[in-house]
């Protein structure tokens, strides 16, 4: 209930990859509850449909295209708790896995404005695993690095070393990268990573229209431009990504195309 005598709480919630079935117990509850829910794009029509229309801002961006600053998203955090209401900011994914989360953290506590931390189902791990592909695995890799696609366009240059990534080994699972595929790609064959490595890319994981498309790092990006792949996509790529093939057919959670009407791209 708002209370305009007393500061009211803000919620860093995670929404998961976009199926409803996979919010938190604890964040479909605070939905149900809050005053206000200032979103993301990448919660998913589903998610979004939960919450009526009457309470829920949209604060989200995309790239190259329409998109609210980060400083006004959280100047209005700290406005709509002084003004004692209960405030869900539902982002993607996890609040603090390349979601912003921690800035906005960091501004609230600032501001003494009181907030909580509610956990989402990352899409860095959901993602992949919808389409039967296991971040890890024992035979394949012991090791898991998630890396941003999409850093901030104003640092002098790029905090992600593309050449000592391509050294680790591992699985490595880029978000927010479809558009910068073809520059990381190249890096990680310039620093030796085999052409023929494994790669895939999920488009809207758990969503209804979830399309996947799977190459190798010398033709991901072909198979990117036929497929017309966008954004929200996950790259993955390593050798956990070869095998999809053989889990496809006896996946039972609607990862397939046959099962949720969604598309499969292969390259050769």
């Amino acid at each position: 209930m708002t209370d305009p005598d007393e500061t009211g709480r803000v919620y860093l919630v995670g929404s998961g990859p976009g199926d409803p079935d996979l919010l938190t117990v604890k964040a479909r509850r605070l939905l149900e509850d809050a005053d206000v829910v200032l979103h993301d794009k990448l919660p998913g029509p589903d998610i979004l449909g939960l919450i009526p229309e009457g309470k829920r801002e949209d604060v989200g961006k995309r790239a190259g295209g329409d998109r609210t600053s980060q400083e006004y998203t959280n100047e209005r955090l700290v406005e709509l708790a002084r003004e004692g209401k209960t405030v869900v900011r539902l982002k993607g994914g996890d609040p603090f896995v390349f979601g912003r989360g921690g800035e906005e953290a960091e501004y609230l506590a600032a501001h003494e404005v009181p907030f909580e931390v509610v956990p989402g189902v990352t899409s860095a791990v959901a993602g992949p695993a919808v389409a039967g592909i296991p971040v890890t695995h024992r035979d394949h890799a012991s090791s898991v690095t998630f890396v941003t696609g999409h850093e901030d366009p104003t640092k002098d240059e790029s905090a992600v070393d593309w050449h000592a990534l391509a050294a680790t080994g591992g699985t490595l699972v880029v978000l927010m990268g479809v558009g910068k595929l073809p520059e990381y790609t190249r890096e990680l064959r310039e620093a030796g990573m085999r052409e023929d490595t494994p790669v895939a890319l999920v488009e809207r994981a758990t969503w209804p229209d979830q399309r996947v498309a799977t190459g190798t790092l010398a033709d991901i990006v072909a198979v990117r431009d036929e497929a017309g792949i966008s954004p929200p996509a996950i790259t993955v790529i390593g050798p956990v990504a070869g095998t999809r093939e053989r889990l496809l057919a006896f996946l039972a959670n609607g990862a397939d195309a046959a099962a949720t009407g969604g598309e499969e791209v292969d390259g050769e």
